[in-house]
């Protein structure tokens, strides 16, 4: 028996190392092909710009060397590929304020090319004019696409510190999530999510007003009840913890406690690792109304005197709600308040244009 266990954890050793240098390979080919093709996307724009910034491309030039390189190299060299390229390099250069880090301060030596680093064993950002790239070409392909150079930041910094899938990256961008923490910051809150992605300090940074549900599969218009949205979310709850965003771990759904005989439940408990507090969520399907924001500070004050420990920070309660009205929530919470928030949810994916509007409406002065 003994003898089995000892094979087992010597098989568990050697499969984590192994799952580990597969991992390292993928993550070394994806680096070596995102910089040859921005090695290539420099080649190409330095040779049809001629120095000049702005010129007119030589499609025919294209033509001629995607023919070409099909021919040596096979798929991959298709005239729209090298068109990416050249975006690519356009993008992530320093002439173009490139939104990838940079390992280099500006005052150093101008920097080798990316061909120059073939010689060594992993290829590394260490030259002046070499952005630093962490992610898969297919990622890229996404970001190259977003306008928004801040945006584009944001999204790259998640992504690589999250670990997000293509497919997750894409869900992001289109529930407008950038501009959805946008809308609850100030300016210089805006700048930080650029500069460093989301990051938690304080209560108010968990918030996203709305929080987008589709992938319930409710119906925006359905007949649904709270329990019926409770039910979907724990079915769907790794998606859920994807949209609550940053260092949430699930508790429990209706979870009980009782004090003076009487019993009360809250609909969803979480804990926040990174802020070190509870966080309870209740749901519910129509309008807010004050005895909802009063019934959750019960809660939460509960949460703080009776289940909290001496060295976890203050309860944060959020009430998700189909609508809500921001005079109502602003005069029942008290003007010091950083416990309670309301958001609004929606079960249907809305147009990314509605949340561009109201942050451009909210940058106004």
């Amino acid at each position: 028996m003994e003898s089995s266990l000892k094979d087992k954890q010597l098989y568990e050793k050697i499969a984590g190392i192994l799952h580990a240098a597969r991992q390292n390979i993928i993550r070394t080919v994806n680096q070596t092909m995102v910089y040859t093709y921005y090695e290539i996307g420099r080649m190409i724009v330095e040779n049809e710009q001629k120095g000049k910034e702005r010129a007119e491309y030589g499609k025919q030039v294209l033509n001629e060397l995607s023919l070409r390189l099909t021919l040596e190299f096979g798929k991959g060299f298709s005239k729209r590929n090298l068109e990416q390229m050249r975006q690519l390099y356009l993008t992530y250069s320093i002439a173009q304020k490139s939104s990838a880090q940079l390992q280099s301060e500006d005052n150093q030596p101008d920097a080798i090319t990316v061909q120059e680093h073939f010689d060594q064993p992993i290829l590394k950002a260490d030259a002046k004019h070499i952005p630093l790239f962490t992610l898969s070409w297919s990622h890229y392909l996404k970001l190259m696409r977003i306008e928004n150079p801040e945006e584009r930041r944001f999204y790259e910094i998640e992504c690589a510190a999250k670990n997000w899938s293509l497919k997750t990256l894409q869900r992001q961008f289109d529930s407008a999530l950038y501009e959805r923490l946008a809308l609850s910051r100030d300016k210089d809150g805006v700048k930080q999510l650029a500069e460093k992605g989301q990051v938690l300090e304080k209560p108010a940074d968990l918030l996203k007003d709305p929080y987008i549900l589709e992938f319930l599969d409710l119906p925006d218009y359905a007949r649904y009840s709270e329990s019926d949205l409770e039910i979907a979310i724990i079915d769907a709850l790794e998606h859920f913890l994807l949209e609550l965003g940053k260092g949430f771990t699930f508790v429990g759904r209706q979870v009980r406690f009782t004090f003076d005989e009487k019993h009360f439940k809250v609909d969803l408990v979480f804990f926040n690792r990174l802020l070190r507090c509870f966080v309870l969520i209740d749901l519910k399907i129509g309008e807010l109304a004050h005895q909802d924001l009063g019934q959750m500070q019960m809660y939460v004050n509960y949460y703080d005197r009776h289940v909290r420990l001496s060295d976890e920070n203050k309860t944060i309660g959020i009430i998700l709600c189909k609508d809500k009205n921001e005079a109502l929530v602003e005069i029942t919470l008290p003007e010091d308040n950083n416990s309670i928030f309301a958001s609004r949810y929606k079960t249907i994916l809305p147009a990314k244009q509605e949340f561009i509007k109201l942050l451009k409406e909210f940058e106004l002065p």
